[in-house]
């Protein structure tokens, strides 16, 4: 199949990038242009490290099985980090308090994730890799990195991994080093938090014992 139209354009930005979508043409004509843009062009930034992403529908109103029609299209690059998405009836903070990011992909020694909300990261953050969050963070994988929770000073912030063996630890301002023995011990699924400032570890299965302690879990 071949696009020749315009109806999605793909602009880089400071931080990301930003995905223009015709708010004229037909949708299915706009799906099919982005799902072809995606496969065949920009592969040198689409196919590269990860990249927030913004996406602007112009005066297009859609519902909401049709923005995530257009959100699943762009998450089948792992790579990209879909940050807002801009219509007349959209929400487009994508990162509320509530809401979890989902990504996959691989955090490689030199990178560097940086994230506004909580995070569920499907993947691995390597040794010499960095996961920041200003909220939660979730980690479906190994933690052999640095991971920073509430990097802008909330303290409620939680680390979570299924393989926890980070080599810094950071939420908000409190800073851990795991201790030699972490090395010697078999890491297993578990999580970081703060108590009366000072970090603490747990097994991710007392996450729900904790909720009252963490304003993300009450009324659960």
């Amino acid at each position: 199949m071949t696009v020749k139209s315009n109806h999605v354009m793909i602009k880089g930005i400071k931080d990301g990038l930003v995905f223009l979508m015709d708010d004229e043409c037909d949708l299915e004509e706009l799906l099919s242009e982005l799902r072809y843009k995606l496969e065949h062009s920009h592969q040198n930034i689409l196919s590269g490290p990860i990249i927030h992403v913004d996406v602007k529908l112009g005066s297009r109103v859609v519902t909401e099985d049709q923005k995530d029609a257009i959100l699943q299209i762009l998450k089948k690059k792992g790579n990209l980090l879909i940050r807002s998405i801009e219509s007349p009836d959209a929400k487009n903070d994508l990162n509320d308090a509530k809401a979890i990011t989902t990504i996959t992909g691989i955090i490689r020694s030199g990178q560097v994730l940086h994230h506004e909300g909580n995070l569920l990261l499907l993947g691995d953050v390597n040794p010499g890799g960095t996961v920041s969050c200003t909220g939660h963070i979730f980690i479906m994988g190994a933690l052999r990195g640095m991971a920073h929770a509430g990097s802008t000073g909330d303290e409620e912030a939680i680390i979570s991994a299924a393989h926890f063996a980070p080599t810094q630890l950071r939420i908000a301002e409190v800073i851990s080093r795991p201790p030699d023995e972490w090395e010697k011990r078999e890491a297993g699924m578990e999580f970081a938090y703060l108590q009366n400032g000072q970090m603490q570890i747990d097994k991710t299965s007392n996450i729900v014992r904790l909720h009252r302690d963490f304003n993300a879990f009450k009324g659960v």
